[in-house]
């Protein structure tokens, strides 16, 4: 398969993920009794969405293309850039704040990256701010169930890598509860691909059923308080460690964009 026709095909699951998971966010607003929309803002490189409803305080969806030159300096990080910095990219990334402090936040993105290489990369994780044991177990059941469909190793190797990656070391503390992150994904072309959509899928599914669950149950002040405090953490890593804002800033994305992960109101002692 030629490389313009594996893009071509990338890109279209992005966005048909990206309307999958908003009319999901959507309807999980219809069944709480609101009736809040995303508001869209396209720009040259794709669109981001934001929703900020009573279930999903506040939520992003962005779907961007784009493809450039890497500056120097910044493509000494990226594989396939020795001889030639263009770049083609396109991908999907999400976040969602929920208003209940017993449903964690989500994270999820994938993307397709050609230089004169090209590779998947991605994942998801979740932080709570309020520890409930049976519901990590089953969200990692979920995602390892997911991978061994595809690779006995993937599940493993890829919560491995999201525990290190997802790391605050300042702080000497894991983000949240961990998922599954891996990257250079560049082996066969058509599995791997098969995978990245399954990885949508799942996550699109988990967020369904974990809100469902709890957004109807009632939380205190204490409990709020707890999920501000989190949600600092949260500011914190993706300003200073997150490979994906750094990669979106520095290949010409949109900021406001790419900062669409941090939360509506966050809090530090």
């Amino acid at each position: 398969m030629k490389m313009k026709q594996k893009q071509k095909l990338a890109k279209e699951w992005f966005t048909t993920l990206q309307n999958v998971i908003c009319k999901n966010a959507e309807q999980l607003e219809k069944e709480y009794g609101s009736n809040v929309k995303f508001k869209k803002k396209k720009w040259k490189h794709g669109e981001f969405r934001i929703i900020k409803g009573k279930v999903i305080e506040k939520g992003g969806v962005a779907f961007s293309n784009v493809i450039g030159k890497f500056s120097k300096k910044f493509a000494k990080k990226i594989p396939g850039t020795k001889n030639n910095t263009n770049f083609w990219s396109s991908g999907v990334s999400v976040v969602f704040h929920f208003n209940n402090p017993r449903i964690p936040a989500m994270h999820f993105n994938t993307r397709f990256i050609c230089t004169q290489k090209s590779w998947f990369g991605g994942g998801m994780d979740i932080t709570p701010c309020l520890s409930d044991y049976r519901e990590k177990e089953h969200f990692h059941k979920i995602l390892k169930k997911m991978c061994d469909i595809h690779n006995k190793k993937y599940y493993p190797k890829f919560k491995k890598w999201c525990d290190e990656y997802f790391y605050l070391p300042h702080r000497n503390e894991p983000r949240g509860i961990g998922g599954i992150f891996f990257d250079y994904k560049m082996n066969n072309w058509e599995k791997d691909f098969l995978f990245i959509k399954d990885v949508g899928n799942t996550f699109n599914n988990i967020v369904k059923q974990i809100a469902k669950k709890k957004m109807f149950k009632k939380w205190t002040k204490k409990e709020k308080n707890m999920q501000l405090l989190k949600r600092g953490r949260y500011v914190e890593f993706n300003l200073l460690y997150d490979r994906g804002t750094k990669f979106g800033l520095n290949s010409g994305g949109n900021p406001e964009a790419i900062l669409m992960s941090m939360p509506p109101s966050a809090k530090w002692k």
